[in-house]
C-alpha cells in the first residue's frame, strides 16, 4: 500500500449555499429521473440518481460518454458512501479518509456496484466534496449522486454558466445556482487499494 498523499488544497472562495427552494427543485428533478447540473470545485458538474439507470442512461446520452468508462460517485459526508469503502482495509481507509472531504477521489472495490455505474470494472470510483453546494445538495437529497464534469465526450469541461446554458440547458431538469469554488483542475484519481494515481491535479 502506497502512502497517503500529502493533502495540500488549493485557495477556495466561499460559494454561498444554495436556497431552500433551489434546493427542494433540484431533488424533484432527480426523483423524477432527470439530468441536473451544479457548480463544482473547478468546472459545471452534470448529475442524477446513481440507481435509476434511465436517468444514468439520459446523462451518458447527453455528454456521449461510454457507458463503459463508468462514473464517479459524489457526497456529502463519509457516511454517505462508506457501505462503498467495506473491502479496504482499515491502513486503506484511513488513507481515504485524510483527504476527505476534498479534491480526490478513490476507486475502491465494488463488483456488486450496478454495471450502469462501474462500466467494464470491478470498481467505483467515489468522493467526498468540499464544496459547500455540493454537499448542501447531496444531504438535501439524502445521499450521493453521480457526478461528472458538464461537457461533450472529448470537450473541455465547461467553467462557465453561460455556455452550460447554451450546451445543455434544454435536457437539464435543473441547474442549481452557484459559484464554483476556485480550483484550477479537476479532482486526482487514485486506486485505494495499491494508491496508484490515476488522474493527477
Amino acid at each position: 500500500m502506497a502512502p497517503a498523499p500529502v493533502v495540500h488544497f488549493a485557495p477556495m472562495s466561499t460559494p454561498s449555499l444554495p436556497s431552500v427552494t433551489e434546493l427542494e427543485l433540484a431533488v424533484q428533478s432527480l426523483r423524477a429521473g432527470q439530468v441536473i447540473a451544479y457548480p463544482t470545485e473547478a468546472v459545471w458538474g452534470l448529475g442524477c440518481d446513481p440507481f435509476d439507470a434511465a436517468a444514468v442512461q439520459r446523462l451518458l446520452v447527453m455528454k456521449g460518454r461510454s457507458e463503459a468508462k463508468g462514473l464517479i460517485l459524489i457526497a456529502a459526508d463519509i457516511a454517505q458512501v462508506e457501505s462503498w469503502l467495506a473491502a479496504l482495509s482499515d491502513s486503506q481507509k484511513q488513507a481515504v479518509f485524510a483527504t476527505w472531504p476534498g479534491p480526490y477521489t478513490w476507486v475502491v472495490p465494488a463488483a456488486s456496484a450496478p454495471r450502469w455505474l462501474r462500466g467494464e470494472h470491478d470498481s467505483l470510483a467515489v468522493r467526498v466534496s468540499a464544496h459547500p453546494g455540493v454537499q448542501a445538495l447531496c444531504r438535501a437529497w439524502g445521499g450521493p449522486l453521480v457526478s461528472t464534469s458538464a461537457n461533450r465526450s472529448g470537450q473541455p469541461p465547461l467553467a462557465d454558466a453561460a455556455d452550460l446554458r447554451r450546451e445543455f440547458g434544454d435536457a437539464l431538469g435543473h441547474i442549481l445556482p452557484g459559484a464554483l469554488g476556485g480550483d484550477a483542475k479537476p479532482t486526482e484519481i487514485r486506486d485505494a487499494v495499491t494508491g496508484v494515481v490515476l488522474r493527477a491535479r
